[in-house]
């Protein structure tokens, strides 16, 4: 029996298990770092089927690493676990947690023999916030020699675009009076938050085609007949590198320096949470996932064979920045149901969700056995 099939029975085992997971996840979804059942119970199954688990981990109360190998290089394989506001598991992290548990899980009896060590880090906060960079601070990628993931999406890509993404929070500040008995003296702060997204719109027009700006008003007055002191709005800026993120941050903020200017109302912009860098994915590990992923019939695509087309953004992107990294986005066949829609957290729990449970792990924990066997090491 090679490597790969122990792998693969070994995940047989433990699969009705990581499916009654999923689901559970999708029945009781928890958002950026309140993800405390989510991981307790993630690091209870991975403690069960043989992992060492360390919980709660570096810092992060919904953090956990789970340990299996000795001795030899460090793969980590990424398993998130947030769920998003209002549509729970729209970005299908109940499949992403489960099948980086099951390539750990798969992994657990042979790492030794491989020489090679496995951690599946439990890395919560992905949607907002963006608790990957929480944990490279505090040395939870320090020394590994790979990292890898995998995704539900609507097309299988082996390499996909992601952008790099800074989460900010703008406030306005006027001067409330009575809307109809005073209205001149009063500053509108509404008015300020309104030009500010007619400003960004206008902006939009001399923007590269892949460049993302899009935001809400999360809070627009108290009452019709005030005139609203305070407003706020949450905004993503996204670019396709950190560069022309760089480049294209300072205008938006002038599109909120501009409102404030007409409407004679203070500004402030706030970073929330940390800045996404892009995504790097690893060549070799390219190849060898697609290979695998192929073998257990589903044929990867690479991004240069599809249409261009931008995506989201993930802290797997600074991840990516320092170790060599994959992020597969896995097809779970439900098209024009994409991402970030509540009919999207619902097709998790199907089949295909199943099958992407399935594939991701397999062909990860093969990838890794890859590596191992043939000492590919040097090649990331």
């Amino acid at each position: 029996m090679t490597y790969k099939d122990t792998a693969r029975d070994r995940f047989d085992r433990v699969e009705p298990d990581l499916q009654g997971l999923s689901r559970w996840m999708y029945e009781h979804p928890e958002v950026a770092f309140e993800e405390h059942e989510t991981s307790a119970r993630m690091a209870e199954l991975l403690a069960a089927n043989g992992l060492e688990v360390e919980y709660p981990a570096f810092g992060l109360d919904t953090a956990f690493a789970a340990r299996v190998g000795s001795e030899g290089p460090e793969v980590i394989i990424c398993a998130e676990m947030d769920a998003l506001p209002e549509v729970g598991h729209a970005c299908g992290h109940n499949v992403i947690g489960t099948a980086a548990m099951g390539a750990g899980i798969a992994l657990a009896p042979i790492a030794d023999e491989l020489g090679v060590r496995i951690t599946v880090l439990g890395t919560p906060a992905e949607e907002h916030l963006g608790g990957k960079v929480d944990l490279i601070q505090a040395g939870a990628f320090e020394g590994a020699t790979a990292a890898m993931m995998i995704h539900p999406s609507t097309k299988d890509i082996v390499d996909p675009a992601f952008l790099a993404v800074k989460h900010i929070d703008v406030e306005f500040r006027g001067k409330s009076s009575h809307a109809s008995g005073a209205p001149d003296l009063g500053i509108n702060a509404l008015d300020a938050a309104v030009q500010a997204y007619v400003n960004v719109s206008t902006l939009r027009q001399q923007l590269e085609d892949s460049d993302r700006v899009h935001g809400i008003i999360t809070y627009g007055g108290a009452a019709p007949n005030i005139i609203p002191a305070v407003t706020t709005m949450a905004w993503y800026v996204r670019a396709t590198t950190d560069d022309r993120l760089a480049e294209i941050y300072p205008r938006v903020v002038s599109c909120f320096e501009a409102a404030a200017i007409a409407t004679g109302c203070s500004f402030e912009v706030r970073q929330s949470g940390h800045e996404y860098a892009d995504l790097r994915s690893a060549p070799v590990l390219v190849d060898l996932y697609a290979e695998n992923s192929a073998a257990l019939g589903r044929r990867m695509y690479r991004l240069s064979e599809l249409p261009p087309e931008t995506s989201g953004s993930t802290d797997m992107g600074n991840v990516s920045h320092v170790v060599p990294s994959i992020h597969p986005m896995l097809d779970l066949h439900c098209y024009p149901t994409v991402n970030h829609q509540p009919e999207f957290a619902a097709h998790t729990t199907t089949a295909d969700g199943d099958a992407a449970i399935r594939d991701g792990a397999l062909a990860m924990a093969w990838t890794i056995i890859d590596l191992a066997e043939g000492d590919r090491w040097s090649d990331l």
